[in-house]
């Protein structure tokens, strides 16, 4: 059984311990960007099918960038404390690389809370979904890095990741 907490200083638990989705009525609306990074390690012959678009379920790439795309609109049916923004921008980028495939997702809005999520969310799932699209031919293939890269935006303003 857990422990009943206060909830005191924590933004995301009422007074009885329960979660809560955190009021931001009063917080300004200012512009929010986020992009965040996921890496999926591949084996070479799956790299190779890869780029000469030999894979038995068709363009993998593609597909899992626009599912990384509309996992960002849908973060807050995943997450369950996540906030529904109007998002104004998604971007993911798939590259492969020497040893996989790197995903980089950019979300932006103009909002009273960020976009955090909704990038990681984009980046996760493109990862996902390229295990998904590999995994009749590698199903050894493993997601390595989901990561925040950086965020502008709000009281905390800018974050870049520095490695």
């Amino acid at each position: 059984m857990a422990k009943k907490n206060s909830g005191a200083g924590l933004t995301h638990l009422d007074s009885s311990g329960k979660a809560r989705m955190v009021d931001v009525t009063a917080k300004p609306a200012t512009s929010r960007t986020a992009k965040a990074e996921s890496f999926i390690r591949l084996s070479r012959k799956t790299l190779s099918l890869l780029r000469e678009g030999s894979l038995p379920k068709g363009n993998a790439l593609e597909t899992a960038r626009l599912a990384g795309i509309l996992a960002a609109k849908r973060t807050p049916e995943l997450i369950p404390l996540c906030h529904p923004l109007l998002l104004t921008h998604v971007d993911v980028q798939a590259k492969p690389r020497a040893r996989g495939v790197h995903f980089l997702a950019s979300v932006s809005c103009t909002g009273n809370t960020g976009v955090e999520m909704e990038a990681l969310t984009a980046a996760s799932v493109a990862a996902l979904s390229l295990y998904d699209m590999v995994k009749a031919v590698e199903k050894g293939a493993v997601i390595e890095t989901v990561r925040l890269l950086e965020k502008s935006g709000g009281k905390s303003g800018l974050y870049r990741r520095k490695d």
